[in-house]
């Protein structure tokens, strides 16, 4: 597994301090999210014998697990050494979703389970779209200021449920409007192959940013600093 880097050394001890306070934040807040949106899901997936809404909404659990492992890890003053193993719990939350989409795609595929139309699944589906990216990129910035991967990992599965919501919202419109059941499958199989990719680099340690970037002088919402791209960010070489 990958060494984890501490925070770089231009970051001063009170701008860590707030970097740590809004991650236990956006974790909160994706915390309560995650716990109102598996509720919805999983009822109006078992209302409409939609497997795909209850995937959804087993997902939301997962994403559940994935932010108290960073939660746990940051609310120890010793944060650092809980690191690995929160980026572990990361890891499993992500090949567990890959494991449950799969089935569940491949279930779909050869006709078991046909999903009814769902109202409260595509209002459900149309709000995680707009609200999950705000919550993914807000924790993605601190996180890499501070030097955090499972901060940073924790942020890729927000982004992934974001994914996952268009997956689900593209889904249930093609089937209520076109009766296309094939097209949510075939899309969810792309995703568990994301979640896959995204759970191995966790498990090493690798995910993106882990090093964090190299003297950020403005707040935590500032464009990307020099060495970064996408959100990734690697260290500047040595111009020697």
């Amino acid at each position: 597994m990958t060494a984890l880097n501490p925070p770089g050394p231009g970051l001063a001890p009170a701008r860590r301090a707030v970097l740590r306070r809004r991650i236990r934040l956006l974790v909160a807040a994706t915390i309560t999210y995650n716990v109102i949106e598996a509720a919805v899901a999983i009822t109006a997936g078992t209302i409409a014998s939609s497997a795909a809404l209850i995937g959804f909404g087993l997902d939301s659990i997962v994403e559940v697990a994935s932010a108290a492992a960073v939660a746990w890890q940051f609310s120890s003053a010793d944060h650092e050494r809980r690191e690995r193993a929160a980026l572990r719990v990361i890891a499993l939350s992500f090949f567990a979703l890959a494991a449950y989409v799969t089935v569940d795609a491949a279930r779909a595929l050869f006709g078991v389970g046909q999903a009814e139309h769902s109202t409260p699944g595509l209002i459900l589906a149309a709000l995680s779209l707009v609200i999950m990216p705000f919550l993914s990129a807000a924790q993605r910035r601190a996180g890499r200021e501070l030097g955090s991967a499972s901060a940073v990992a924790d942020s890729k599965q927000t982004l992934l449920c974001t994914y996952l919501s268009a997956v689900l919202l593209a889904g249930l419109a093609l089937n209520s409007v076109f009766g296309w059941s094939w097209a949510d499958p075939i899309a969810a199989l792309v995703i568990a192959a994301v979640a896959v990719k995204e759970g191995r680099e966790a498990w090493r340690g690798d995910a993106c940013c882990a090093v964090p970037a190299i003297s950020i002088p403005s707040p935590a919402d500032a464009a990307e600093p020099e060495g970064c791209a996408d959100g990734c960010c690697s260290p500047k070489e040595d111009p020697r």
